[in-house]
Protein backbone atom coordinates (compact mmCIF):
# COMPACT_ATOMS: atom_id res chain seq x y z
CA UNK A 1 0.00 0.00 0.00
CA UNK A 2 1.25 3.31 -1.17
CA UNK A 3 -0.02 6.67 0.85
CA UNK A 4 0.90 10.03 -0.63
CA UNK A 5 0.94 13.02 1.90
CA UNK A 6 0.91 16.64 0.17
CA UNK A 7 1.98 19.39 2.61
CA UNK A 8 5.20 21.42 3.66
CA UNK A 9 8.17 20.23 3.13
CA UNK A 10 8.93 18.93 7.00
CA UNK A 11 5.83 16.53 6.82
CA UNK A 12 8.69 13.45 6.34
CA UNK A 13 10.32 14.14 9.35
CA UNK A 14 8.20 11.92 11.81
CA UNK A 15 9.02 9.62 14.32
CA UNK A 16 9.22 5.87 13.19
CA UNK A 17 9.83 6.81 9.20
CA UNK A 18 12.36 3.69 8.00
CA UNK A 19 14.06 3.60 4.89
CA UNK A 20 13.48 7.54 3.70
CA UNK A 21 14.94 8.09 0.32
CA UNK A 22 14.10 10.63 -2.64
CA UNK A 23 13.02 10.32 -6.26
CA UNK A 24 13.16 12.72 -8.56
CA UNK A 25 10.66 12.57 -11.45
CA UNK A 26 8.86 14.14 -13.98
CA UNK A 27 5.59 13.85 -16.10
CA UNK A 28 3.73 14.35 -19.12
CA UNK A 29 2.89 17.75 -17.59
CA UNK A 30 5.87 18.24 -16.65
CA UNK A 31 7.87 18.33 -13.26
CA UNK A 32 6.27 18.03 -9.65
CA UNK A 33 6.99 20.60 -6.87
CA UNK A 34 9.72 18.27 -5.72
CA UNK A 35 10.99 15.46 -5.16
CA UNK A 36 8.83 12.62 -4.17
CA UNK A 37 10.16 11.47 -0.70
CA UNK A 38 9.45 7.88 0.22
CA UNK A 39 9.73 6.15 3.72
CA UNK A 40 8.11 3.18 5.58
CA UNK A 41 5.58 3.22 8.17
CA UNK A 42 3.59 0.71 9.94
CA UNK A 43 3.08 -1.68 7.18
CA UNK A 44 2.94 1.06 4.15
CA UNK A 45 4.95 2.93 2.14
CA UNK A 46 4.44 6.85 2.25
CA UNK A 47 5.51 9.39 -0.50
CA UNK A 48 5.33 12.86 0.31
CA UNK A 49 5.48 15.51 -1.97
CA UNK A 50 6.36 18.96 -0.76
CA UNK A 51 3.10 21.10 -2.30
CA UNK A 52 4.92 24.15 -2.39
CA UNK A 53 8.47 23.10 -2.93
CA UNK A 54 11.39 22.99 -0.46
CA UNK A 55 11.59 26.52 0.58
CA UNK A 56 8.41 27.48 -0.41
CA UNK A 57 9.55 28.27 -4.11
CA UNK A 58 5.92 28.37 -5.94
CA UNK A 59 2.77 30.25 -4.94
CA UNK A 60 -0.41 28.43 -4.84
CA UNK A 61 -1.21 29.45 -8.54
CA UNK A 62 2.19 28.10 -9.66
CA UNK A 63 1.82 25.30 -8.37
CA UNK A 64 2.09 22.38 -11.13
CA UNK A 65 -1.07 20.29 -9.50
CA UNK A 66 -1.48 17.92 -12.77
CA UNK A 67 2.37 17.36 -12.26
CA UNK A 68 1.77 16.36 -8.76
CA UNK A 69 -0.71 14.14 -8.43
CA UNK A 70 0.21 12.10 -11.95
CA UNK A 71 3.61 11.76 -9.95
CA UNK A 72 1.65 10.13 -7.27
CA UNK A 73 -0.30 8.04 -9.65
CA UNK A 74 2.78 6.70 -11.36
CA UNK A 75 4.66 6.01 -7.92
CA UNK A 76 1.43 3.75 -7.19
CA UNK A 77 -0.48 6.04 -4.42
CA UNK A 78 -3.83 4.84 -3.60
CA UNK A 79 -4.67 7.38 -1.12
CA UNK A 80 -3.43 10.77 -0.50
CA UNK A 81 -3.50 13.13 3.13
CA UNK A 82 -3.44 16.99 1.67
CA UNK A 83 -2.23 18.83 4.86
CA UNK A 84 -3.35 22.39 4.15
CA UNK A 85 -2.70 25.12 5.94
CA UNK A 86 -6.18 27.62 6.06
CA UNK A 87 -8.14 30.61 6.93
CA UNK A 88 -11.46 30.46 9.09
CA UNK A 89 -14.64 31.56 8.82
CA UNK A 90 -16.06 30.38 11.58
CA UNK A 91 -15.91 31.54 14.91
CA UNK A 92 -16.06 28.33 16.28
CA UNK A 93 -12.80 27.64 14.34
CA UNK A 94 -10.00 29.08 16.31
CA UNK A 95 -6.80 28.97 14.99
CA UNK A 96 -5.14 25.88 15.47
CA UNK A 97 -8.03 23.85 15.16
CA UNK A 98 -8.26 20.90 12.88
CA UNK A 99 -11.08 21.06 9.95
CA UNK A 100 -11.84 17.65 8.23
CA UNK A 101 -13.72 18.79 5.08
CA UNK A 102 -15.99 17.30 3.13
CA UNK A 103 -16.73 19.80 0.60
CA UNK A 104 -15.17 22.57 -1.69
CA UNK A 105 -15.86 26.04 -3.51
CA UNK A 106 -13.52 26.70 -6.57
CA UNK A 107 -12.90 30.14 -7.21
CA UNK A 108 -9.97 29.26 -8.93
CA UNK A 109 -9.50 30.49 -12.52
CA UNK A 110 -6.15 30.05 -14.05
CA UNK A 111 -4.86 26.58 -13.43
CA UNK A 112 -5.14 23.37 -15.33
CA UNK A 113 -8.06 21.52 -14.07
CA UNK A 114 -8.17 18.09 -16.07
CA UNK A 115 -5.75 15.30 -17.28
CA UNK A 116 -8.71 14.87 -20.05
CA UNK A 117 -7.86 17.21 -22.85
CA UNK A 118 -6.95 17.58 -26.40
CA UNK A 119 -8.64 14.03 -28.15
CA UNK A 120 -10.20 12.48 -24.88
CA UNK A 121 -13.01 13.65 -22.53
CA UNK A 122 -13.89 12.13 -19.03
CA UNK A 123 -16.75 13.66 -16.72
CA UNK A 124 -15.95 11.98 -13.17
CA UNK A 125 -18.52 12.45 -10.16
CA UNK A 126 -17.67 15.10 -7.67
CA UNK A 127 -20.25 15.82 -5.78
CA UNK A 128 -19.02 13.71 -2.71
CA UNK A 129 -15.52 15.58 -3.64
CA UNK A 130 -13.47 14.00 -0.58
CA UNK A 131 -12.97 10.05 -0.11
CA UNK A 132 -15.18 9.58 3.22
CA UNK A 133 -13.73 6.47 4.18
CA UNK A 134 -10.45 8.55 4.40
CA UNK A 135 -12.11 11.11 5.88
CA UNK A 136 -13.67 8.97 8.56
CA UNK A 137 -9.99 7.39 9.38
CA UNK A 138 -8.44 11.46 9.94
CA UNK A 139 -11.67 11.51 12.13
CA UNK A 140 -11.11 9.15 14.25
CA UNK A 141 -7.08 9.83 14.51
CA UNK A 142 -8.13 13.00 15.72
CA UNK A 143 -9.96 11.85 18.60
CA UNK A 144 -7.51 9.43 19.69
CA UNK A 145 -4.15 11.84 19.19
CA UNK A 146 -6.42 14.49 21.31
CA UNK A 147 -6.57 17.21 18.54
CA UNK A 148 -9.51 20.05 18.39
CA UNK A 149 -11.21 19.22 15.72
CA UNK A 150 -14.00 19.56 13.32
CA UNK A 151 -16.15 17.31 11.62
CA UNK A 152 -16.77 18.32 8.14
CA UNK A 153 -16.51 21.91 6.19
CA UNK A 154 -16.70 23.68 3.33
CA UNK A 155 -13.40 24.47 1.95
CA UNK A 156 -13.08 28.27 -0.60
CA UNK A 157 -10.24 27.85 -2.56
CA UNK A 158 -9.26 31.43 -4.13
CA UNK A 159 -6.38 31.91 -6.52
CA UNK A 160 -4.65 34.38 -4.34
CA UNK A 161 -1.19 34.43 -3.58
CA UNK A 162 -2.85 38.00 -2.04
CA UNK A 163 -5.53 37.23 0.79
CA UNK A 164 -8.81 38.01 0.41
CA UNK A 165 -10.27 41.65 0.67
CA UNK A 166 -12.79 42.28 3.93
CA UNK A 167 -15.99 41.98 1.48
CA UNK A 168 -14.74 38.54 -0.62
CA UNK A 169 -14.48 37.49 3.25
CA UNK A 170 -17.56 38.13 4.39
CA UNK A 171 -19.13 36.85 1.05
CA UNK A 172 -17.45 33.49 1.50
CA UNK A 173 -18.93 33.74 5.14
CA UNK A 174 -22.89 34.30 3.87
CA UNK A 175 -22.20 31.14 1.89
CA UNK A 176 -22.01 29.03 4.78
CA UNK A 177 -18.48 27.84 4.21
CA UNK A 178 -15.79 27.23 6.99
CA UNK A 179 -12.48 27.76 5.61
CA UNK A 180 -10.19 29.88 3.07
CA UNK A 181 -7.04 28.90 1.22
CA UNK A 182 -6.03 28.78 -1.79
CA UNK A 183 -4.41 25.19 -2.95
CA UNK A 184 -6.92 22.34 -2.69
CA UNK A 185 -7.95 23.07 -6.29
CA UNK A 186 -7.45 21.31 -8.48
CA UNK A 187 -5.79 18.98 -6.42
CA UNK A 188 -9.10 17.00 -5.62
CA UNK A 189 -10.11 16.97 -8.63
CA UNK A 190 -7.18 15.61 -10.43
CA UNK A 191 -6.98 13.21 -7.58
CA UNK A 192 -10.52 12.00 -8.40
CA UNK A 193 -9.61 11.59 -12.23
CA UNK A 194 -6.29 9.76 -11.57
CA UNK A 195 -8.76 7.05 -9.07
CA UNK A 196 -6.97 8.28 -5.32
CA UNK A 197 -8.41 8.65 -2.69
CA UNK A 198 -8.02 12.30 -1.23
CA UNK A 199 -8.86 13.95 1.75
CA UNK A 200 -8.27 17.14 3.43
CA UNK A 201 -6.34 18.18 7.26
CA UNK A 202 -7.66 21.75 7.08
CA UNK A 203 -5.14 23.14 9.66
CA UNK A 204 -6.63 27.18 10.48
CA UNK A 205 -3.91 29.32 11.29
CA UNK A 206 -5.85 32.80 11.80
CA UNK A 207 -9.52 34.26 10.94
CA UNK A 208 -8.80 35.85 7.54
CA UNK A 209 -9.71 39.72 7.65
CA UNK A 210 -13.08 39.22 8.62
CA UNK A 211 -13.60 38.81 12.61
CA UNK A 212 -13.69 42.33 14.35
CA UNK A 213 -11.65 41.54 17.35
CA UNK A 214 -8.46 39.67 15.81
CA UNK A 215 -5.84 41.55 13.43
CA UNK A 216 -6.37 40.28 9.52
CA UNK A 217 -4.41 37.98 8.92
CA UNK A 218 -0.28 38.38 8.27
CA UNK A 219 2.94 36.32 6.71
CA UNK A 220 4.36 36.30 10.10
CA UNK A 221 1.25 34.86 11.92
CA UNK A 222 0.87 31.88 9.46
CA UNK A 223 4.05 30.91 9.19
CA UNK A 224 4.21 30.54 13.45
CA UNK A 225 0.57 28.41 13.18
CA UNK A 226 1.86 26.70 10.14
CA UNK A 227 4.97 25.42 12.07
CA UNK A 228 3.20 24.26 15.48
CA UNK A 229 0.52 22.78 13.74
CA UNK A 230 2.99 20.64 11.53
CA UNK A 231 3.78 17.90 14.81
CA UNK A 232 -0.05 17.77 14.91
CA UNK A 233 -0.44 16.65 11.64
CA UNK A 234 2.29 14.12 11.28
CA UNK A 235 0.59 12.43 14.58
CA UNK A 236 -2.82 12.66 12.64
CA UNK A 237 -1.03 11.02 9.94
CA UNK A 238 0.70 8.37 11.52
CA UNK A 239 -2.20 7.47 13.63
CA UNK A 240 -4.03 6.91 10.36
CA UNK A 241 -1.44 4.54 8.39
CA UNK A 242 -2.06 1.68 10.28
CA UNK A 243 -6.03 2.02 9.65
CA UNK A 244 -5.40 2.54 5.75
CA UNK A 245 -3.50 -0.87 6.16
CA UNK A 246 -6.00 -2.90 8.05
CA UNK A 247 -8.52 -1.68 5.86
CA UNK A 248 -7.32 -4.55 3.18
CA UNK A 249 -9.62 -3.80 0.45
CA UNK A 250 -9.36 -1.35 -2.59
CA UNK A 251 -9.53 2.84 -2.12
CA UNK A 252 -12.83 3.80 -2.63
CA UNK A 253 -11.74 6.15 -5.85
CA UNK A 254 -10.24 3.17 -7.51
CA UNK A 255 -12.84 2.99 -10.47
CA UNK A 256 -13.80 6.52 -10.46
CA UNK A 257 -13.06 6.73 -14.66
CA UNK A 258 -14.85 3.09 -15.17
CA UNK A 259 -17.72 4.78 -16.51
CA UNK A 260 -16.14 8.49 -16.84
CA UNK A 261 -14.11 8.44 -20.50
CA UNK A 262 -16.74 9.38 -23.14
CA UNK A 263 -14.58 9.59 -26.14
CA UNK A 264 -14.77 6.79 -27.96
CA UNK A 265 -12.10 4.27 -27.54
CA UNK A 266 -10.96 3.90 -31.72
CA UNK A 267 -10.65 8.11 -31.20
CA UNK A 268 -8.21 8.27 -28.50
CA UNK A 269 -4.67 8.49 -30.33
CA UNK A 270 -2.04 6.06 -29.90
CA UNK A 271 -0.05 8.92 -28.18
CA UNK A 272 -2.80 9.88 -25.75
CA UNK A 273 -2.91 6.04 -24.67
CA UNK A 274 0.52 6.07 -24.15
CA UNK A 275 0.58 9.70 -22.02
CA UNK A 276 -2.35 8.71 -19.93
CA UNK A 277 -1.60 5.02 -19.60
CA UNK A 278 -1.42 5.12 -15.55
CA UNK A 279 -4.71 6.84 -15.30
CA UNK A 280 -6.20 5.00 -18.34
CA UNK A 281 -3.68 2.11 -19.29
CA UNK A 282 -6.35 -0.48 -16.70
CA UNK A 283 -9.74 0.28 -19.34
CA UNK A 284 -7.38 1.50 -22.40
CA UNK A 285 -4.36 -0.65 -22.67
CA UNK A 286 -1.59 1.30 -25.49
Amino acid sequence: MRIGVIGGSGLYQMDGLEDVREERVTTPFGDPSDALIHGRLGGAELVFLPRHGRGHRYNPSEVNYRANIFALKAAGVEWIVSVSAVGSLREDIAPGEVVVIDQFIDRTSRRENTFFEKGIVAHVAFGDPVCNTLRGFLLESCRETGATHHDGGTYVCMEGPAFSTRAESNLHRSWGASVIGMTNMPEAKLAREAEISYATLAMATDYDCWHPHHEAVTVDQVIALVNANAALAKRIVANTVPKLVAYGKPAPASTALASSIMTSPSAISPETRRILAPLIGKYMPV
